[in-house]
């Protein structure tokens, strides 16, 4: 609801306020039907305000939630969580599954004896650090033409290498030459 709409149905609903205090038993019909309309006039600015649906229950957590005619509030899923309550006091607690211990290898856990993966890493220099420029490589020669590719780019890097991993890190080769520089050089 905007402000014009708040303050147009303060308004209506404040005159049928005045318009309740001033009936009495001969109150004319011209005056009826004029309280009337203004009734309508409210309920409609009452109506153009809302714009969400109306609850279907009177649970404050699920409002449009589904609904459930033997709850209290009308809403099923309190009703269901009141259900497994109750359930619990007459039943107990529900057992709990104990955890499956994990199966024995004869080789071991992976993270125990984990598997040489064999790739190459296509690096760059940024000035002070190598940094992973694009994804490891599980082909050399596909991670040499990335390389190529990166140098014949628009912003080359000073250097590039390509890294060698299997179960140890072996630089393999190494193009440009690597200067350190300082993040900020001094004038």
């Amino acid at each position: 609801m905007n402000h014009a709409q708040l303050t147009a149905l303060g308004r209506a609903l404040r005159l049928l306020g005045e318009h309740g205090e001033s009936l009495t038993t001969d109150t004319p019909d011209a005056r009826l039907h004029e309280v009337g309309a203004d009734l309508r006039r409210a309920l409609d600015l009452l109506e153009e305000s809302v714009t969400t649906t109306a609850p279907a229950t009177r649970c404050p957590e699920h409002p449009t939630g589904p609904v459930d005619e033997s709850a209290p509030d009308l809403c099923l899923l309190c009703e269901t969580r009141r259900r497994a309550a109750r359930r619990a006091e007459f039943n107990g607690p529900a057992p709990r599954p104990r955890p499956a211990e994990p199966a024995q290898s004869r080789y071991g856990v992976r993270g125990d004896r984990p598997q040489p993966q064999q790739r190459w890493l296509p690096e760059l220099w940024t000035g002070q650090v190598w940094q992973l420029c694009g994804t490891p490589r599980r082909d050399r020669r596909e991670a040499e033409l990335f390389i190529a590719a990166q140098r014949r780019g628009p912003r080359p890097a000073p250097a590039y290498r390509l890294v060698h991993e299997f179960t140890d890190y072996e630089v393999l080769r190494v193009w440009g030459t690597p200067v350190r520089t300082d993040a900020e050089p001094m004038p």
